[in-house]
């Protein structure tokens, strides 16, 4: 080869040599630089993890005494299928609360937690959700109440002298934790502090709810879309009333979603047609308002 023609040889290797580093060095700056996942962490509570797991089983026996359960094979299957793989995820293993879900015969979109795990999911939520990604999400939402401990967040604000005294079990008139909290005024009532969370708390389950879902293998895309459709929904005011919009949720699960590891979304049951036809024959009673 000429001496001229190496010299040319040489110069166009390290140019495009000096273009593939340059190209690698953007890349692994744009990586370095993309926002890492949000990462929550229960706030001030008074209450020990034990307590969430006490009040919130005997607030579900008391739920169970106002509702109708629903017992329907399909529907079962359907829910078990879904909620197996959402307390598979990291976050609701790392809790450390065992999730229980049971289905209720009342025609409003809600499902709700209690503190500890207890979740009772409406045929109003079966019924309105387009997809089973959008189930999944609505119960990584609950989920995140529970395993952030919202309830008791609020409770632990309620009454910051006589609070502390009543955990400590020197409140002797009732020998139930609901009782002794129900002395101080918190109840399970419908403006109970242990069911309505305040907007922060809305924006923490959305995201974190998108985190559950996602791992799962279902896109948090679905979540937004959930949301945004209850607003278009009349009979989605209960939902909404128990859940306070945060604001502009479906931009900021997307958001989040952006943030999270790449995966492929789109796991189905298979059972979702199935609990769609089930569901159809359930007959509510009217909604049972709580005293």
């Amino acid at each position: 080869m000429p001496p001229r023609s190496v010299h040319r040889w040489v110069v166009d290797r390290i140019h495009r040599s000096t273009k593939f580093a340059v190209v690698v060095t953007l890349l692994l700056s744009t990586a370095a630089a993309a926002p890492a996942p949000t990462q929550f962490k229960p706030g001030f509570n008074l209450f020990t993890r034990q307590q969430d797991v006490q009040l919130g089983q005997e607030a579900a026996a008391e739920i169970r005494q106002r509702v109708t359960i629903v017992n329907d094979p399909a529907l079962t299957a359907f829910v078990n299928s879904v909620t197996k793989r959402l307390v598979a995820s990291r976050e609701a293993k790392a809790s450390g609360f065992t999730f229980t879900f049971q289905i209720v015969a009342d025609p409003a979109i809600n499902a709700y937690a209690l503190p500890g795990g207890p979740m009772f999911i409406n045929t109003g939520l079966l019924r309105a959700v387009a997809n089973e990604a959008q189930f999944a999400g609505a119960i990584a939402h609950e989920m995140s109440h529970v395993i952030l401990r919202h309830g008791t967040n609020q409770a632990s604000k309620v009454d910051l002298i006589q609070l502390p005294v009543a955990l400590a079990g020197q409140l002797t008139a009732s020998d139930t934790l609901m009782g002794q909290l129900a002395q101080l005024g918190i109840g399970l009532g419908a403006n109970s502090v242990l069911l309505k969370f305040n907007r922060i708390h809305e924006s923490q389950a959305d995201l974190m709810g998108a985190h559950i879902m996602a791992e799962a293998g279902y896109d948090p895309a679905q979540l937004a879309r959930f949301f945004s459709g209850l607003n278009d929904q009349s009979g989605a005011f209960l939902f909404l009333s128990d859940h306070p919009n945060p604001g502009d949720r479906s931009r900021a699960i997307k958001e989040e979603a952006a943030r999270l590891p790449q995966r492929t979304y789109g796991y189905q049951t298979g059972h979702f047609q199935e609990m769609k036809r089930a569901v159809a024959t359930i007959h509510d009673p009217p909604p049972k308002t709580q005293e």
